[in-house]
């Protein structure tokens, strides 16, 4: 993957999107001084390059009943291709995971959950951890307080 270069125009349009993806983008020409016409070329070359992966809502969990925030970090057995390949996928279906790392370390994956209790959790970890024959170990670290969350990019 060839890296696209941004300019001062991409950044601004990024910064500002990144806070408020439903701007208009008439209001996003005129905070970045472009035409609305160019503001909608470069959203489109964003997009298309995949420097914008996607427009999402930021939902609370807690409305959704999903109060829990849990991290786990998970070893493996072996990391072979297609005992790790086997592992990405299971771990990229579980709907309760939100975030999946394959990290260098002491750890090979550290995952983010958002769950609705500690039953649930312990019977997600069961199928994901117990049952699998390639995990080595896991620990689990059960949020307290949620001081910050947040995908936004620095600029």
């Amino acid at each position: 993957m060839t890296q696209l270069q941004l300019d001062q125009f991409d950044l601004k349009i990024l910064k500002i999107i990144q806070k408020d993806a439903r701007i208009a983008q008439k209001d996003l020409g005129v905070l970045v001084n472009l035409s609305t016409a160019a503001v909608n070329r470069r959203l489109k070359k964003l997009s298309d390059e995949r420097v914008i992966k996607s427009y999402t809502a930021n939902i609370e969990p807690i409305f959704l009943g999903l109060p829990i925030t849990i991290i786990t970090m998970v070893e493996l057995l072996s990391e072979q291709l297609e005992h790790l390949d086997v592992t990405r996928r299971l771990f990229s279906n579980c709907e309760y995971i939100q975030q999946s790392y394959y990290v260098a370390g002491e750890w090979d994956f550290v995952l983010i959950f958002q769950v609705k209790d500690m039953d649930q959790y312990t019977d997600i970890s069961e199928d994901l951890f117990i049952k699998n024959n390639n995990v080595k170990r896991f620990k689990t670290l059960v949020t307290m307080k949620k001081d910050k969350a947040s995908l936004s990019i620095p600029f």
